[in-house]
Order: structure tokens, then C-alpha cells, then sequence
């Protein structure tokens, strides 16, 4: 989960409409609380626990991360792995050393300021694989006004399935990647560009009466960006966890889809699994999340009607001639050069996005790019 969805709950400046004196309430919660982000799961991978400090309502959203923790996860059968810290409040494991085991029971330790916290053991539960995941076209608008063709975006569904009957609660998060191209021919004109989820998704079937789910709505893209004008994909991690950490992850959902209701949940009410050993009674915020993982890729790559073009803005303006551009290259940047027969002219940019798509992306290849294509062999 985004740290900045955490944080929100903390960091609230409440800006009434109309108003001339902003108006910042008292509070008695303490100003600066210990806030824990982090998972592992039993895939062999670099697990990360971030570490920061609340800001009080009247400071600007900022992380303040906490540096110089001593960090570890213990299991239930003795063993203790120290987690490194890669940048400012941002501590890893090594992947050849720690790897979580489905059935083992893990505990969080920190030590900071001369303050210990801790998490609850949590069970690493299996996790059934995910069925499917598939998409499928979406009418916006029924008819655009200037191609009177209808306006469309694409609609992910994940479907899912416990055989075992073991996992009720579920939580999923995606990565997802995009070509994209400028309408230019310019020496870097092809890239592409990853995000990571930042909504929670989390689904019961605890008062189903089979635990499957269908046709989950996991995601929509619409025609405003550029995800759909080459080529898409996700990547989709599913994930088990406890009734706890499901209502947890529905009080954050909760929150951060009302964030101008300051006062719907009160945020010490949204109870993590961490505790100070030396002080019971201090709040501890986030969450430390256990669980094992299946993933899935899905690959999107077909025409969409009324995608808005990105690139409408980029010609300023038109240069005609040999002669030189004052600010080429620094300034300005060429988009088009007809320098080759009559007329003679370039046209300008004052944006350096539209002249090279690194700005927003990689022009390195994703390795798993052509995955779908060997899979149709």
C-alpha cells in the first residue's frame, strides 16, 4: 500500500469552501506516531518494512521517515533475520538468507530512539492460485462529437477460487506497464512506463456459499491516458489474510475514499497489529502483513475508440529556414525536421516530453514484454 494513503489520516488540513480563516482543530492525539508499512510473503524476494513518523493536521503531507532502526522478523521456531537499512527509513532482508514459509508464525521487532515495537505473531496461510484474469471492452460515451464513434475503456476482472476452503479474506495489488509512443520521429519515441496499485482491494467470502469469486471488478482504464493506445499489461498478486487484516484494509479504504470527513473515523481508532513494548499504551499505526502469494499476468492490446491523444499540446511553434534555433536542444527541442526539400522547416517544442518519452518512462525493453506472443506458439 501507497505510504501517502496511510499518512493521509494523519496529515489533514481541513479547507472549508468559502471560508476566509482556516479552521484546525484541537486534537490530544500525540503528533508524531510510529507508522509501520510492510509484508513478506513466501516468494523468494527482497521483502521491504517502511518506517516513518505521523505529521500533526496542520503540517503539509510529508513523509518523515525514521532512520537508524534496528530491524528483524523472528518465527515461531527461534530463527531471527535482520533487515538492512537501503534508504531513509526504508529496511530490506536479503532474498538468499529469508524466505517465509507457509505455516510459520512471524513477529516484527524495532527498536528506535531507545523505544521497542512489535507486531502480533501472524500465520502465513496458503493462498489459492488466481483462476483467471481477463478484460473486456467498456462503453463510455455512446457516441464521440467528432468521430461519432463510441468512447471506450477497458474493464479488468479476476476470477478465484479456494478448493481447500482455507482463505475467506483476500487482498490484491498490481503492477502494471504500458508502451507508449510520440507522434514524432524522434531519436527516443518509444517507451515504457510502470505504476504500482495505489487502491485497496481487498474481498470476503466468508458469507458466500461457496468460496470462489467471480468477475471481481479489479480495475478500469479509461480513455483519458495512454495505457491503451499500444500495448498493456498487469501483474496481479493475490494474497491471504486474516479477518483482522481485512477489516483493517477496509478502515483505510474507508478514510481515504472520504478524505474530507475528518471526523467519520477517528484515526486512532484504525488499530494495526504493532504495539510499544514499553508503552502499551502509545499508539502504533499500519499494518505489518503476512501472507503467502500467487500472481498472474494479463497482456491488453487491441484498438480503443476515443482514446484522448496526449500530444495535442506539443507543436509550439514553426521555425522556416536553415538557421539556427537560439536554445535548441536546452530550451527547445525539434519534433519535426523537414530540412530536406522545399519548404524548408522545423517545427519546435518548449515541452522536452514530447521530444524524448524518457521524461515519462524507460526506453529499455520490459524482459517480459513478448511473453503473451510465445504463449500463442
Amino acid at each position: 500500500m501507497k505510504p501517502r494513503v496511510i499518512h493521509i489520516i494523519f496529515c489533514l488540513s481541513v479547507l472549508t469552501v468559502g471560508c476566509i480563516t482556516k479552521f484546525i482543530p484541537n486534537v490530544t492525539e500525540k503528533s508524531s506516531l510510529v507508522v509501520v508499512d510492510g509484508m513478506i510473503t513466501d516468494a523468494r524476494e527482497i521483502y521491504t518494512i517502511k518506517l516513518s513518523y505521523s505529521l500533526p493536521l496542520n503540517e503539509q503531507s510529508t513523509l518523515k521517515p525514521i532512520t537508524g532502526a534496528g530491524v528483524s522478523v523472528s518465527d515461531d521456531l527461534g530463527n531471527s533475520y535482520y533487515m538492512a537499512e537501503n534508504s531513509p527509513g526504508s529496511y530490506s532482508s536479503d532474498s538468499s538468507v529469508f524466505k517465509g514459509e507457509i505455516g510459520r508464525k512471524y513477529t516484527l521487532h524495532i527498536q528506535t530512539a531507545g523505544t521497542t515495537y512489535e507486531s502480533f505473531p501472524m500465520l502465513m496461510t496458503a493462498v489459492p492460485a488466481i483462476d483467471s484474469l481477463y478484460w473486456q471492452k467498456v462503453t463510455i460515451k455512446d457516441k464521440d462529437l467528432l468521430t461519432g464513434f463510441p468512447v471506450e475503456g477497458c474493464q479488468i476482472y479476476l476470477d478465484s477460487r479456494d478448493k481447500g476452503e482455507n482463505c475467506n479474506f483476500f487482498r490484491w495489488n498490481f503492477l502494471e506497464t504500458w508502451e507508449f509512443h510520440l507522434p514524432y520521429f524522434v531519436p527516443n519515441n518509444v517507451c515504457w512506463r510502470s505504476e504500482n496499485s495505489y487502491t485497496i482491494n481487498i474481498k470476503s467470502t466468508s458469507n458466500l456459499s461457496e468460496n470462489s469469486i467471480s468477475k471481481l471488478p479489479l480495475y478500469f482504464i479509461s480513455n483519458i491516458s495512454d495505457r491503451l493506445s499500444v500495448k498493456y499489461s498487469m501483474l496481479v498478486k493475490q494474497y491471504s489474510i486474516s479477518q483482522d487484516e481485512f477489516n483493517y484494509w477496509g478502515k483505510i479504504r474507508d478514510i481515504s475514499q472520504n478524505v474530507g470527513g475528518l471526523y467519520d473515523i477517528v484515526p486512532a481508532s484504525v488499530g494495526g497489529n504493532m504495539i510499544c513494548v514499553d508503552n502499551p499504551q502509545e499508539a502504533v499505526l499500519g499494518y505489518f502483513s503476512v501472507s503467502s502469494v500467487s500472481s498472474k499476468r494479463l497482456f491488453v492490446e487491441d484498438y480503443f475508440h476515443g482514446l484522448v491523444n496526449q500530444y495535442l499540446s506539443c507543436p509550439a511553434d514553426t521555425i522556416f529556414g536553415y538557421g539556427p534555433i537560439q536554445g535548441e536542444n536546452t530550451n527547445v527541442w525539434v519534433i519535426i525536421d523537414h530540412t530536406l526539400g522545399p519548404p524548408i522547416y522545423r517545427v519546435i517544442t518548449y515541452q522536452r516530453a514530447c521530444a524524448d518519452c524518457r521524461l515519462k518512462g524507460s526506453s529499455a525493453r520490459p524482459s517480459f514484454w513478448d511473453e503473451d506472443q510465445k504463449n500463442k506458439r
